[in-house]
């Protein structure tokens, strides 16, 4: 049996560090259960990458970056998806790190930019926007037989562009092979962030319809048999009147 592997509670790479003797780390992007990611500059090139690095006890026997990096592949021509390159392996003081290589996507976290926005939240009318952006996209996720497993603001980068919004995917959980229950767990996650987005349940009892037509208190069996799947959610918010 393999030892187990140094248990690393976080990096802390500074600006300058070197990774794989290709890139050039610039800034921390961010952390979580699995790793942390950071902005780099590809030396040779001068572009800008992501570098996700997994903390190696998450990754024993390199089993995280493979279930990511062959999701990634899988699901490459959705636009939700961050786009994959390659893995990169280097030493941090006497320990083997894996990293992926990805693109670099402009934009900050949803919490962060809710975080932001007066109230810590979005207009009704805004925030349906952005969950149509998010259920377009899973969506696509969906048909490819995929799913996310773990949707939450922090799994979301979101960059405003006008009226609309771009998003994307980081962070997919593992939990087991794609199932029409993964399926509903996205899609009650996706009205899960409406709510937030929204302002959450101390602002709940103040949305206009539209938003609780969607939330349904968030009550998962009126979520789930009203929309079975990302598409459903989609042509809803499509079609709906606004009743004022």
């Amino acid at each position: 049996m393999a030892p187990p592997s140094k248990r690393i509670e976080a990096f802390d790479f500074h600006p300058g560090r070197w990774i794989a003797r290709k890139y050039v780390v610039e800034e921390l992007l961010g952390r979580g259960w699995e790793g942390e990611v950071y902005k780099v500059i590809e030396r040779k090139t001068g572009v800008a990458r992501a570098a996700k690095v997994f903390y190696p006890h998450r990754n024993e026997r390199d089993r995280a970056v493979t279930f990511y990096a062959k999701k990634l592949d899988r699901l490459r021509r959705c636009q939700i998806i961050i786009q994959y390159h390659h893995s990169e392996t280097f030493w941090h003081r006497g320990v083997r790190l894996t990293c992926l290589i990805s693109e670099y996507v402009e934009g900050e976290l949803l919490s962060g930019f809710l975080r932001r926005q007066p109230g810590r939240r979005l207009p009704a009318f805004e925030a349906l926007h952005l969950l149509h952006a998010l259920a377009s996209g899973l969506e696509q996720v969906h048909r490819a037989k995929e799913y996310h497993g773990d949707l939450h603001s922090d799994n979301v980068i979101v960059t405003r562009r006008g009226i609309d919004f771009e998003v994307k995917l980081v962070d997919f959980y593992p939990r087991g092979s794609p199932s029409a229950a993964n399926t509903r767990e996205d899609v009650i996650g996706l009205v899960h962030l409406l709510h937030e987005t929204v302002g959450g349940r101390n602002r709940y009892a103040q949305q206009p319809p539209e938003i609780k037509a969607v939330c349904l208190g968030l009550r998962r069996d009126l979520i789930t048999r009203k929309f079975r799947t990302a598409g459903q959610l989609r042509e809803y918010l499509e079609s709906f009147s606004w009743t004022s």
